[in-house]
């Protein structure tokens, strides 16, 4: 290369990242202003933790969508079926089955009988103190290892399109998502949040679907053609297209991939920030219609990324397949647009590449702002007022709290986030799921399907789930004893499982039935079937 072709090639990469980087400024532009537009309608704290109950079932539908298509489902289930083919796509259908499982089991009896957070549910007929500090404690442990997860995938994603490697642009990228999942929180509350997870969920669509086209376009939509295409240049050939090639190797792993279905199924009905969506619409029949809207988003999406991870096998080659293995696959789809526009340092290329790294920013955006409303909410709600406060609060002294708590827990997760740039990310959500369904799960389905379930069993179900899940996981190898673990330097790792879930998700519903067997109390039997008739109905679910 010349020198004039050196400088025509800086030119373009130059031009190429400001333009990468003029879409996220438009991206925050816009997702700030959302927030300081409904911040004018958030006076009530049942405007600021449900959004007044004031959406619709369209409307929540897509709000759903945007919170449960997280950055780790849009950047690492594509990254995923890119390097390990069928067992990369058992992602995508442990995460639809596992929203299925949530709406069957949990979302509209939640609806009725809770108010604002997953404790309302499980405190309605148990002990206000014990229940609601058991919830909370889960709630903000879920929460903080989800927003890890999102602030660390931030990082490393805008630094490395943007062209920078340094660990202060790093730093500065994750303190700046930080500050605004605060501002979003604090000003916007819930009706803030819902908006912006909206905007979040039309643009993740639009690009979604504008990707999969051109790459079916490129094989004459085909599909065939382009699952032999990602054969043949994954250099696997025809096992990339079947099960074993990443979880068969051994017992342990396939194992282990059991474990981490279980976790991924069970997990998504225990998630806070999933539940506390369906607060937000007035009835239970809205709650339905924003449960067909969201299977119909959420179902699309998934199956669209067997197009996007195949796609980006078939067509990333060279040096950007490299950097999608450096990434674990979490370049995948961003470096798939520039495929389909025309390939690295053309205007198409670029513009695709600017537009899909700005949804991704745009995603991780709206699920760290969800995931600091509910941990915010639950400290305010369930901690202060209802533990601390006994209930002698107003409404306005639970949202002051609510957003002091904001700040606090952002910049908590800045604090984690910034030295845990190290961390695996997959590891942070598995085990984010591995806590909902360990802890979360079984008490909420004791509490809503067992008349005999009691105060100790909901506290030692919430317990013995979330010890037993986050205990086995640092005597896992992805602690130490490995070469991906997080300590090459020691090995303390008994347990040979990555994923705990299929040790720790029994443990907490045996850990909830033996606290019920062992305690006499009986108070929580008398409001059983009051209890059945709100969830049912949802009547009296406002007050």
């Amino acid at each position: 290369m010349n020198r004039t072709d050196a400088l025509l090639a800086a030119s373009d990469s130059g031009n190429h990242q400001a333009l990468t980087g003029t879409l996220f400024v438009l991206v925050v532009l816009l997702t700030v202003g959302i927030t300081f537009w409904a911040s004018r309608n958030t006076k009530t704290a049942a405007d600021y933790y449900a959004g007044g109950r004031s959406f619709s079932g369209f409307q929540n539908g897509f709000a759903i969508g945007g919170d449960y298509m997280s950055a780790a489902s849009f950047l690492g289930i594509s990254g995923a079926i890119a390097l390990s083919g069928y067992d990369g796509f058992l992602y995508s259908i442990g995460f639809l089955v596992a929203w299925l499982v949530a709406l069957l089991l949990i979302a509209e009896l939640l609806r009725n009988s809770g108010r604002f957070t997953m404790a309302d549910q499980l405190a309605y007929r148990m002990r206000q103190t014990p229940v609601r500090t058991a919830a909370a404690t889960s709630t903000i442990v879920v929460s903080i290892f989800y927003l890890l997860a999102q602030m660390v995938g931030a990082g490393a994603l805008v630094a490395l399109l943007l062209g920078v490697d340094s660990a202060a642009a790093k730093n500065l990228t994750i303190a700046g998502v930080g500050v605004l999942m605060i501002v979003y929180v604090v000003f916007g509350g819930m009706k803030g949040t819902t908006w912006v997870q909206i905007v979040k969920a039309v643009l993740l669509m639009f690009g979604t679907i504008l990707i999969s086209a051109l790459v079916l376009a490129k094989f004459d939509f085909n599909l065939s053609d382009l699952l032999g295409t990602a054969a043949e240049n994954s250099g696997q050939g025809s096992a990339f297209l079947e099960p074993g090639l990443k979880y068969g190797v051994s017992l342990t792993s396939k194992i282990d991939f059991v474990s981490l279905g279980i976790a991924l199924v069970l997990g998504t009905a225990g998630l806070p920030h999933i539940l506390v969506r369906f607060y937000t619409v007035p009835t239970a029949k809205q709650a339905r219609v924003s449960v067909l809207w969201a299977i119909g988003i959420i179902g699309t999406f998934y199956l669209l990324t067997l197009i996007l991870g195949f796609g980006a096998a078939a067509l990333v080659t060279g040096d950007a397949k490299e950097r999608v293995v450096e990434s674990g696959g979490n370049l995948a789809s961003p470096l798939l647009a520039e495929a389909v526009g025309g390939g690295s340092g053309t205007t198409g290329g670029a513009i695709l590449l600017a537009l899909i790294s700005a949804v991704a920013f745009a995603t991780i955006l709206a699920v760290v702002a969800g995931l600091t409303l509910t941990s915010a909410s639950s400290v305010a709600h369930d901690l202060y007022a209802s533990v601390i406060k006994r209930g002698d609060v107003t409404g306005e002294q639970e949202v002051k709290v609510a957003r002091i708590a904001a700040f606090v827990i952002g910049g908590v997760a800045i604090a984690l986030a910034i030295p845990g740039q190290s961390l695996n990310v997959a590891f942070l959500v598995a085990l984010a799921f591995a806590v909902a369904a360990s802890a979360n799960l079984p008490a909420l389905l004791y509490n809503l399907f067992w008349k005999r379930f009691n105060t100790r069993g909901a506290t030692w179900s919430i317990y013995g789930g979330l010890v037993s899940a986050v205990g086995l996981v640092i005597f896992s190898p992805v602690v130490s004893g490995s070469e991906t673990a997080l300590l090459t330097d020691v090995d303390f790792s008994w347990f040979p499982l990555q994923n705990p879930g299929i040790v720790s998700i029994p443990f907490g519903f045996l850990m909830g039935w033996l606290g019920t067997v062992t305690s006499k109390e009986t108070e929580s039997e008398a409001r059983f079937a009051e209890l059945q008739v709100r969830s049912l109905t949802g009547a009296g679910a406002e007050k």
